[in-house]
């Protein structure tokens, strides 16, 4: 195949960062970004810029379901319970419900074991309450 025939991937740096302050917000991703950057530069920017300036402006999927797609995603892996916490209050933020996301999480049970499910609705009903308080756990 010749490279030219490839349909140029979207890699927006600008657009990545952009989307991930309308996520997380600029506070979250200073703090967040920041202590990555001190342990391995340039490695943050790397994950913006090809995830959320590349993978999440493709078409096809509206933020809300790549939110259902991340949510089960990282609840199958399991480990992983800052990166899911985070997407927790993602999908809050792009207008899932309490009980869309707590759906989604039991409605993966079956697919990913019992104990992956019920630490990813541990993680999600800390998560809700940080929400309401406006806190952030460390």
């Amino acid at each position: 195949m010749n490279t030219a025939d490839l349909v140029p991937a979207p890699l927006d740096r600008a657009a990545g960062y952009a989307l991930l302050d309308e996520l997380a917000g600029p506070q979250t991703q200073a703090a967040t970004l920041t202590g990555l950057d001190a342990l391995a530069p340039g490695f943050a920017d790397w994950i913006v810029t090809s995830l959320f300036g590349g993978t999440y402006q493709r078409p096809g999927l509206a933020l809300r379901d790549r939110q259902v797609a991340n949510l089960a995603a990282l609840t199958a892996l399991g480990g992983v319970e800052p990166q899911l916490a985070d997407h927790v209050r993602n999908s809050l933020r792009v207008g899932l419900s309490r009980e869309e996301i707590t759906e989604v999480l039991v409605h993966l049970a079956p697919y990913v074991g019992v104990p992956k499910a019920l630490a990813a609705l541990r993680v999600a009903k800390t998560a809700f309450a940080e929400a309401e308080t406006g806190g952030r756990a460390a």
